[in-house]
């Protein structure tokens, strides 16, 4: 596999002039921060991901991980990186400063786990989810909880899971059956789950398990369930871990990808019951969790655009230096970057990454002002904004990164199917991104459902206003962007007056159009952003030429190739395609 390079030049760009940084960083409670230091914080996090985390992403996906005893053993170098990282304060970059952390924004945030999740996404997931488990913590649980494990957390001197499902529940939480004792000021937990990315390693001194279980008597359903904080090592009281807690790893999973990182499957209470802290109120955890996987799933759709950058960089590497063939109008042999065919994939690898990229990053911003604005409208808009946006990052961002990491594998010919040139650990590792914090089916059920019939589309009708804001701005120097945008808008509006109109009509229609739905929005909210770049673009091209002529170019190219599967995701819609319910059973 070759280097891997942060793209930090196009990063900076959708900071700061998509997600617009400049507002962000305006925000009381980011004053500290400004365009120029998140500069400078990317250009550390940069280094730090392509000269330490790269350099083990194929020796991760080579050695995997493996239980000995009671332990979870991390693939070579993992635990020496992660001193580095820690020592170096990535962990508490966008975290509270009351706790010790930095208080950069979200957003900046995002940034950096795009660059660890393209060095080496495995390494990645492990402080992915201890920043999930982190944001829980501080918003719901006791401010004892807090004091005791949110600053040994925030620096990563210990890491965070989520233990969410069991083998009989999957995506339904209410079939969860861990129990949670009462025992003196605590419960003892006792119970399996499954799929626990880095429920156990060496790497730190401690594990800060976030469980879902049951209390006895609590109410059937996700109405019963509630949230646990079960260290693997106890707490003493100077802070410091104690005895070993009730809580194993017992296997780990042998996976498509992602193999560095550890699958676990945890056993809570085999010894006796496993110590827990009881998070918030009782039978009030999937609502606190959500806290969490929100987050996640943010991460996770970052995690889609750092797979389709780093396929990309290693594409065009490849094209560069591999001679075959003769292009229309090279004499003799050419590399192939040079043909029309490659170049077309190439084109839409760059420009699904740069689209997906900057749909993250907006959608961050939005939680930065949610979070941190002063005016309650101000924040109240931001995060309608920024959880409408939040299933369409995670799951267009993903599905598009199965095409693009696809499309790496299919550049490199043959070679692409031979796992030395790294192109097929990058598309085996990022087929997990559109199954796990909730698949694309369940995403486009949240959007649908949650966050457009709820609200009868209130939240995304105002999105489109500004959308359509920005094809009249395009009209002068980008005609048939403007005229392929007002069109997308159109079809958009379309498709979402269909739904809400006749959602009660079949009982399985908002279900079975909600995935074209969901990437028809994906598809022209990301368009609209590529849309913006192309005018930030006109206007700083004196500048640098190169560069921001290169954002006009792919923001055509988008236009030109990728818009049009729009109307064919919100044709799907509009047509009411219910016929997958109308085989029985026996007929498949």
């Amino acid at each position: 596999m070759t280097d891997y390079r942060a793209p930090t030049a196009d990063m900076l760009f959708a900071l700061n002039h998509l997600a617009e940084l400049p507002q962000v960083c305006a925000l009381p409670a980011f004053t500290e921060a400004s365009p120029v230091l998140v500069a400078s914080v990317l250009e550390e996090a940069a280094r730090f991901a392509g000269d330490i985390l790269a350099p083990l992403n194929t020796v991760g996906d080579l050695i995997g991980t493996r239980v000995v005893g009671d332990q979870v053993r991390e693939s070579s170098g993992f635990a020496e990186a992660y001193v580095q990282f820690t020592t170096n304060g990535w962990p508490a970059l966008p975290c509270n400063p009351e706790f010790g952390g930095m208080g950069l924004p979200e957003c900046v945030g995002l940034a950096t786990m795009e660059m660890w999740s393209a060095a080496n996404v495995s390494f990645a997931l492990c402080p992915m989810l201890g920043q999930g488990a982190i944001e829980a913590i501080e918003h719901h649980a006791s401010e004892a909880l807090k004091a005791c494990y949110l600053p040994k957390m925030i620096s990563g001197e210990w890491t965070g899971t989520m233990n969410l499902t069991e083998s009989q529940a999957g995506s339904d939480l209410s079939s969860v059956q861990t129990k949670a004792v009462p025992h003196l000021d605590h419960y003892k937990l006792f119970g399996t789950k499954i799929f626990i990315t880095w429920g156990d390693h060496s790497m730190t001194n401690n594990v800060v398990h976030l469980v879902l279980a049951r209390l006895e008597g609590a109410p059937e359903g996700v109405k019963g369930i509630s949230l646990f904080l079960v260290p693997k090592y106890l707490v003493n009281d100077d802070g410091e871990p104690g005895a070993r807690n009730d809580v194993y790893a017992r296997s780990v999973e042998h996976k498509m990808g992602i193999h560095g990182s550890p699958t676990c499957v945890m056993a809570f209470g085999e010894k006796g019951g496993a110590l827990g802290y009881l998070v918030g109120e009782a039978n009030m955890g999937l609502s606190y969790m959500f806290t969490m996987m929100n987050h996640a799933r943010l991460n996770v759709g970052v995690q889609g655009v750092a797979l389709s950058d780093r396929a990309y960089q290693q594409a065009v590497h490849y094209a560069r230096d591999r001679m075959q063939g003769q292009a229309p109008g090279m004499p003799g042999k050419s590399a192939i970057i040079h043909h029309p065919d490659v170049r077309r994939m190439l084109m839409l690898m760059r420009a699904l990454s740069e689209a997906s990229r900057a749909l993250c990053y907006v959608t961050s911003a939005a939680f930065d002002h949610g979070h941190k604005a002063l005016d309650p409208e101000v924040r109240a808009s931001a995060m309608r904004r920024a959880e409408l946006l939040t299933p369409i990052s995670k799951a267009w961002s993903t599905e598009v990164s199965q095409e693009v990491t696809s499309l790496g594998v299919q550049v490199h010919g043959g070679m692409g199917f031979i796992e030395e040139t790294g192109a097929a650990q990058l598309m085996r590792d990022a087929r997990i991104t559109t199954i796990y914090e909730g698949t694309t089916g369940i995403q486009a059920l949240d959007l649908i459902g949650r966050k457009v019939i709820r609200d009868q589309g209130a939240a995304l009708l105002s999105l489109l206003e500004e959308v359509d804001e920005t094809a009249v701005a395009l009209a002068t120097d980008f005609p048939a962007m403007a005229a392929s945008l007002t069109a997308a808008s159109t079809e958009f509006r379309q498709a979402t007056s269909f739904v809400l109109i006749h959602a009660g009509d079949h009982e399985h229609l908002a279900s079975a159009v909600a995935y074209n739905y969901l990437m028809g929005a994906g598809t022209v909210i990301a368009g609209w952003l590529m849309a913006r770049s192309a005018l930030i673009a006109a206007s700083l091209r004196h500048e640098d030429e190169a560069f921001y002529s290169a954002k006009i170019t792919t923001a055509t190219f988008y236009f030109d190739q990728i818009m049009p599967r729009a109307q064919a995701h919100f044709s799907s819609v509009s047509v009411a395609a219910t016929t997958m319910m109308d085989l029985t059973v026996e007929q498949f």
